[in-house]
């Protein structure tokens, strides 16, 4: 049996998992460190505020498997980012 792979494969995630509703892809990437490194930042892009607040964790997952027959599997949850203060600019 021949088993191929992608070269350079986007094997790793971040997901956003929620209290009230599905999962959010967060962000995919090639490596753990790359997915580590843009998480907090897609955070914020992807979500908006009220999506953000219902946010129980994040999980960094990793493809198990072959390309098309395999699944993703839970390697760690990762620290949701902390709420960007709002700051009043006196006039």
């Amino acid at each position: 049996m021949l088993v191929t792979t992608e070269s350079k494969a986007q094997g790793w995630r971040a997901v956003a998992v929620f209290d009230d509703r599905g999962d959010a892809l967060l962000v995919v990437g090639r490596s753990s460190t790359q997915v580590r490194q843009m998480y907090a930042e897609a955070f914020t892009e992807v979500l908006d505020e009220e999506e953000r607040e219902h946010v129980t964790a994040i999980q960094l997952q990793q493809w198990s498997g072959a390309p098309d027959a395999g699944r993703w599997t839970l390697k760690t949850t990762l620290k949701v980012p902390a709420p960007v203060s709002k700051v009043r600019v006196a006039a």
